[in-house]
């Protein structure tokens, strides 16, 4: 059974049909995801979906977010942390973190919402989940100055010696469909050679789809639509994992549950 470590189920793009999305999701073998909130708009949308479909939550302010975010948001977000702290379901802060590829963002107002929401991380005693864009450096010096319970650099893209630093901080690595292309050279050969015990796969649903669903921009403007990324394409993008690393798809299963459990420990219980 496969555990997809990172779904925004709660993004507008399923409200058409979410409950079908979910159907489709088991129905391929995927039997847990975790929904991480972006912000204090979807806190409760992202805890209600994790409860009612049997799945777990983080709750954190996203970097893309945070120049709309008020700083009474990060008092929201501890008060919940404490209503909500004897939640199984609830397995980390997330997702939260830096991005300096996306342009006009305040790199500042950034860097203080994710100070304070690792210090809040580190307050509870939960991992958190890390939005990771030309950032890792940055990352992980926040992480030595606020030492957490590790977690997931989610849809990592760094250089090795970056991702054996969050390996040594206890942090697992998320690969999900950027794995699928052939041209994305640095990713697959991390996928192939980082110790296994630091994987954990991930969709990233609705956004980061595989190659089977990609649509270039002369196909988007001759008016082929872009596939939507789900969690039921988890196993398919696994073949690609497994593949790299010369694993059975049941071996795959194994191995990056295991980890997402190691990484987010409420996930045995959620």
């Amino acid at each position: 059974m496969w555990v997809d470590s990172h779904c925004h189920l709660d993004a507008p793009e399923f409200d058409a049909d979410r409950d079908v999305v979910v159907v489709r999701a088991r129905a391929a073998g995927v039997s847990q995801m975790v929904i991480p909130a972006v912000g204090a708009f979807d806190f409760e949308a992202a805890r209600d979906l994790a409860h009612k479909h049997g799945f777990a939550y983080a709750l954190g302010i996203h970097p893309l977010y945070v120049m709309k975010a008020r700083d009474e948001d990060l008092a929201t977000l501890a008060g919940l942390l404490e209503r909500h702290r004897e939640d199984p379901r609830l397995v980390a802060v997330g997702e939260i973190g830096l991005d300096f590829f996306v342009p006009g963002l305040d790199a500042a107002r950034q860097q203080f919402f994710y100070t304070e929401q690792l210090k809040l991380a580190q307050r509870f005693e939960l991992p958190v989940i890390l939005h990771v864009r030309r950032s890792a450096d940055q990352l992980l010096r926040g992480l030595r100055r606020t030492v957490v319970r590790g977690g997931i650099a989610h849809a990592f893209n760094g250089s090795r010696q970056q991702a054996d630093a969050f390996i040594a901080l206890g942090f697992k690595l998320g690969f999900g469909g950027t794995l699928t292309y052939e041209r994305s050279l640095q990713i697959r050969r991390l996928a192939a050679e980082l110790p296994a015990q630091s994987l954990v796969l991930e969709t990233d649903a609705p956004d980061i789809p595989p190659h089977w669903l990609y649509a270039t921009a002369e196909q988007r403007a001759a008016g082929q639509a872009q596939g939507r990324n789900e969690p039921a394409e988890l196993p398919r993008i696994a073949q690609s994992l497994a593949a790299l690393r010369g694993w059975s798809a049941e071996e795959t299963a194994a191995v990056t549950s295991a980890n997402a459990r190691a990484a987010l420990p409420r996930l045995e219980h959620a």
